[in-house]
Formats: structure tokens, sequence, C-alpha cells
């Protein structure tokens, strides 16, 4: 039997050597810029780490789409996987009758670093300055990523193999769609439990929002014989934005639920991008308006949907141009739910007990105004799971950082979790001989 407390010192240690080794290694992943849709070079180097210094066994394939286009958790993309692979190194576990299965796991993709000329450095030259490092994913979420490769490699470099099967995922498209991390587990990649490290300050996740992607398009009508147009499209982008913070204001004002009772404003509506015309000269005749907003735990895609076209509609029938030029509005991207976690579950305790045993103070909650891969993972496949990751700023906003001294105590929580929850042996030393 393994000592827990010798073994956690162990691992402690493990982790203190390897650091300056982890540290080099988070930059070089912030190095590749691995935005949505481009994340096949960094998933390169991802797969020959695993298969050259830990010595799992890697899969990696590309999404199916035509495997998961049926699946309620499935978000419709307007773009295809081709440089966007999936990751998946696993430990068959030496004794599998003892111990529980595990996954971690993290996204390699991350979202724009523009405006880059606003960076106090480049997003993609990791920078270091009063214990921060900056650089575009490094909070989100490759200083995770960092800290669930290290913690095993900690407990295998301490002389030790999990018991039960462990596996390392690393999926692509979590920023627009979750259709990796849904891929990977309708593949059959599936566990007991996960863990993914989002970076929300050493605080274990219950509840995330749900997100639906949407895009309002505009066209005005070109009727004159001089074929000018009867109104410039961009000023009806005016009515559009107002009625959308109307509606936000509107769910939030209606909608309530109780975990999430600390948010002022949890079922929060942004609009992202905004795009009319092309040249200065030129009336323009189209413009598009997209957009995500939030769902509370419960409440279903398609009612949101309709909630949404019903308010456009009613927010813009006394307008004669919009009854002569109604929007169109197209849902894609994220179709996400929202969830919540059992946080008295045996998970929970274990992370809790590796937490406090590391940090020496008690865990705490939150709930997430976003969402995460965890959905698919409780919502579609019972797999229970944590949201749970290093202190970070100024995610998918100029210069985002990670704290390192949170990483590092991050990684030594991962290593005593995954000892505790797959279970450990002493690794066989075969000795050469007659």
């Amino acid at each position: 039997m393994v000592d827990s407390r010798s073994l956690h010192e162990q691992l402690n240690h493990k982790v203190e050597e390897l650091w300056q080794e982890e540290l080099e290694f988070l930059k070089t992943m912030i190095r590749f810029p691995s935005l949505s849709g481009k994340e096949h070079r960094l998933q390169l180097f991802l797969a020959d780490y695993l298969t050259t210094k830990l010595k799992l066994q890697v899969d990696r394939f590309t999404p199916a789409i035509q495997q998961i286009e049926k699946h309620p958790g499935y978000s419709p993309p307007k773009w295809t996987y081709e440089y966007s692979d999936i990751v998946i190194g696993t430990h068959k576990g030496i004794n599998p009758s003892e111990g529980k299965t595990l996954i971690f796991q993290g996204h390699a993709d991350v979202v724009s670093a523009e405006p880059a000329t606003e960076w106090d450095s480049s997003p993609w030259e990791p920078f270091e300055k009063d214990g921060r490092l900056y650089g575009r994913g490094s909070a989100d979420m490759k200083g995770g990523i960092a800290a669930m490769i290290f913690a095993y490699r900690a407990v295998i470099e301490c002389g030790y193999m999990p018991k039960n099967d462990f596996m390392i995922q690393v999926v692509p498209d979590e920023e627009r769609t979750g259709n990796g991390a849904l891929a990977a587990l309708e593949a059959g990649y599936t566990a007991d439990a996960a863990l993914i490290p989002e970076p929300f300050g050493l605080q274990a996740s219950v509840g995330q929002v749900g997100a639906l992607w949407f895009e309002i398009s505009l066209r005005t009508i070109k009727k004159d014989e001089y074929k000018q147009t009867q109104t410039n499209v961009i000023e009806k982008l005016h009515t559009i934005t107002s009625s959308l913070m109307a509606f936000e204001r509107y769910l939030n004002q209606t909608r309530s639920h109780l975990a999430f009772s600390d948010q002022d404003n949890p079922i929060d509506l942004n609009i992202g991008k905004v795009t009319a015309g092309d040249f200065a000269s030129n009336e323009p005749v189209h413009a598009t308006i997209e957009g995500r907003v939030a769902l509370l735990p419960g409440e279903q895609i398609s009612e949101r949907k309709q909630e949404l076209l019903d308010w456009i509609k009613q927010e813009t029938k006394n307008d004669i141009w919009f009854k002569e030029n109604p929007p169109t509005i197209d849902f894609y991207g994220f179709h996400a739910e929202g969830t919540l976690s059992d946080d008295t579950s045996p998970l929970f305790q274990e992370l809790d007990a590796a937490h406090e045993r590391v940090t020496k103070t008690k865990p705490t909650r939150r709930t997430l105004p976003s969402t995460t891969d965890a959905r698919h993972f409780q919502l579609y496949y019972d797999i229970d799971t944590i949201c749970y990751g290093p202190v970070g700023g100024q995610f998918h906003e100029v210069n985002e950082w990670v704290d390192l001294n949170s990483i590092k105590d991050v990684t030594k929580v991962y290593a005593t979790f995954l000892a505790n929850w797959c279970g450990v042996e002493k690794k066989i030393i075969k000795q050469d001989g007659p």
C-alpha cells in the first residue's frame, strides 16, 4: 500500500523539480497561434510530447461531423475541421479492478488576439512580469493544459503508475462549438470522471450557463430609377442593437436561478461583431450583427431561439423600413445548454481533499458566467465533471495573463488528485540478469 502522506510529499517535490521545464513547455504552447480552426500545429506538438515523453497511447483524429450532427449537444459550424485535430493520450491501468477512471481534458484553441497592437508585448511571445505570464491562451487554457500534463508526469517520474485508466484529452473548437469534446466522447473516450482546467482561481465550478450564437442580417432593396438605396442600412443597426440590449434586460428581469443569485447579469447578451459596407462613397445595402446570448440551466435552446425571433419581430413591427426589409436571423456555432454539478459527489470530495492538502486553504465554489465542455460530459454521458484551474485574467481580451504560482499549485493539486482517484502502484523495474 502507498502511504498517502509520503506520496503527496513526493509529488509536491517532483512538481517543484520540474517547474522550469513546465514553464518552458507552457511558453512553447503559447507561441503556437492555435486559433479556433487552426489548432493542427499545436496538436502535432502535443501528440509527439504525449507519445515520446509520457509514453501514452496516442490517438489523433479530426471531429467526424457525420457522427455527431444528430446529437443533442451538437453545435452547427460554418467551417470545416480539416486543421482541427483531437489528441488523446491514454494510460491503460495496471490494475483496473482498483481505483477509478479519469480524464483530464483541455482545449487547444484560443480566441483572436486582435487588436494585437494594443498588447504590451506580442500576444504570441510569452512575457513574464510580476509573477504573471502574459500571452494569448496563457490562462484560457494553455496554463491548465501544462498543469494536467505535468501532473501526470510528476506521478510517473516519482515511480508510480495509475491503477486504472487515465486519459489526457486536448480538443479543438471549444471556443465556438464544443464539437471537439463531443466528437471525442462519441468516439468512445469516456471515463468515470473528468477534470477541465478552466482558469477560475482554484475554485471548483458548481454550475455554468449555456450559450447560443446568432447572426442577424439586414438588407435594403434598391427601388428608384437611379438605383439609389432607399435607406443606408447602417442607420438601421441601432434599432437592432437597442432591441438586443432590451432583450437582455428582459431576460434578467424575468428569469432567475438560485445557483446564479450572486451574479448581477447571469443571462448575458454580447454583441461581438458588426459588419457593414465596403467603401466610403458607397451606401451599404447589407449588414450583419453577430452575438451570443446565455441560457440558465434548464432553459431550452429551441425556446431561446423562438424568444429572440419573436422579440426582434415585435421591436421592429412599427418601422416601415423593417416591414419592407425584415431582418433574417440565423443560428450557428454554440447551441449549448447550461448545467449544474453536485458538489457533494466523490469527485468533488477527492478534489477538495487535494486542494486543501496542497494550498492549506478550504475549497470554495463558484458558478461560471460562460459555457465549457463540461456540459457534454454531464448532460449526455453522465460523467461527473469539475472545472478547476489556475488564477488568470483578461480572458478574450488584450493582455491575457495567468498567475504562475497558481499554475504550480494547480499542478500539485492535479497530481495528488490523480493519484488518489485512479490509485497508484510503484512501477516494477525489471532487472537484467540470468
